[in-house]
């Protein structure tokens, strides 16, 4: 059982800053990539930034320059800063983990997702 838990979301006003949070938990043999995604309503869930084991991240043409992820390997956390942010960033983001879990006798794959956290940007 694995569970990944978003914080950090809200309100901000066009132009603000928001920082979100992403804490993996559960029987964890290693983590490859962490993310985060983005659901605005009415579309699809889109990518927004990813970081590799190895440290490559990528990120969005929209928020390029604006966003920075990171993370905390120590903590399995991964972390959303948000500056400069606009109307069109006002989405559900949602936490996303490429990891292998592990019951002590076997190792699987799994593609886990966190419930989401919604940001809304307006004035």
């Amino acid at each position: 059982q694995v569970q990944l838990v978003e914080s950090g979301g809200g309100w901000v006003q066009p132009g603000g800053s928001l920082r979100l949070s992403c804490a993996a938990s559960g029987n964890i043999f290693s983590i490859n990539a962490m993310g985060w995604y983005r659901q605005a309503p009415g579309k699809e869930r889109e990518l927004v930034a990813t970081d590799t084991s190895g440290g490559t991240t990528n990120y969005a043409d929209s928020v390029k320059g604006r966003f920075t992820i990171s993370r905390d390997n120590a903590k399995n956390t991964v972390y959303l800063q948000m500056n400069s942010l606009k109307p069109e960033d006002t989405a559900v983001y949602y936490c996303n983990a490429d990891l292998v879990v592990t019951t002590g006798f076997t190792f699987d794959a799994l593609d886990a997702w966190g419930q989401g956290t919604l940001v809304t940007v307006s004035s």
